[in-house]
């Protein structure tokens, strides 16, 4: 059996075109694209299909695009590809609410995995910023925006000292994309000071290089902060 012939856009061809100077490295991360003008008379194409084909780059993250200068490549990280979906990982929260429960489990056990890989690799300076964190974090009680703030950075510092850059980058994504509830959840009375309880017992694990109890810490902590928390909310 022979397969239909597709019809393509010519913005594809062009954005294909591209994507294969870029992937060859002949337009290299940080550099520049030619601009509109240079590619429309090398492909022969007018300045919609350009465009169309720019801007489906930059959607994807593979270029940014500033007004007034020609697009450029981006340095692919992972915090950069994370934020790259941040806006559909927030719509998809939004309307199925059962997804949300899908990304509390993930985040369990992502981050259980990180506070055991800190309590096998951190050193004398990682507790000690671990524990500035922390007097930082209860400091700031009495600003909830600034508490969410130092919350976020304490599981991403945890996150940061596996060593792994990927493993911080979708921390911190999980705190954007699950933001609006998360507020909600430390703002109910009581929460803050169990936060900061369980954040100490996690450092101290942590300190003692004890990966099994660092865990067992994080986990009960997430798993609180699941449930209790919306009792906390209820009760209220």
């Amino acid at each position: 059996m022979t397969e239909t012939i597709q019809r393509r856009k010519i913005y594809q061809e062009v954005h294909d075109r591209l994507m294969e100077r870029i992937r060859s490295g002949a337009i290299p991360p940080n550099a520049q694209l030619p601009s509109e003008r240079e590619l429309m008379e090398e492909y022969g194409v007018g300045r919609p299909a350009v465009r169309e084909a720019l801007q489906a780059l930059q959607s994807s993250g593979i270029v940014e695009i500033v007004h007034g200068e020609r697009a450029r490549v981006v340095v692919p990280t992972a915090q950069r590809l994370m934020s790259q979906i941040a806006g559909g990982a927030m719509h998809l929260l939004r309307t199925q609410p059962g997804t949300l429960e899908h990304l509390k489990e993930a985040r369990l056990f992502l981050e259980t995995g990180t506070a055991r890989m800190a309590a096998e690799r951190a050193n004398e300076e990682d507790v000690a910023r671990l524990r500035l964190l922390v007097a930082k974090h209860r400091a700031s009680m009495v600003n909830l925006e600034r508490f969410i703030e130092l919350d976020m950075a304490f599981h991403r510092e945890i996150a940061g000292i596996s060593g792994n850059p990927i493993f911080p980058s979708i921390v911190e994504a999980m705190f954007q994309w699950a933001g609006e509830y998360y507020q909600s959840m430390v703002r109910a009375p009581g929460a803050e000071e169990l936060t900061l309880a369980e954040h100490e017992r996690i450092v101290d694990a942590i300190a003692a290089r004890d990966p099994a109890e660092a865990a067992a810490a994080m986990h009960a902590h997430l798993s609180r902060a699941n449930t209790l928390y919306q009792r906390l909310i209820h009760a209220h």
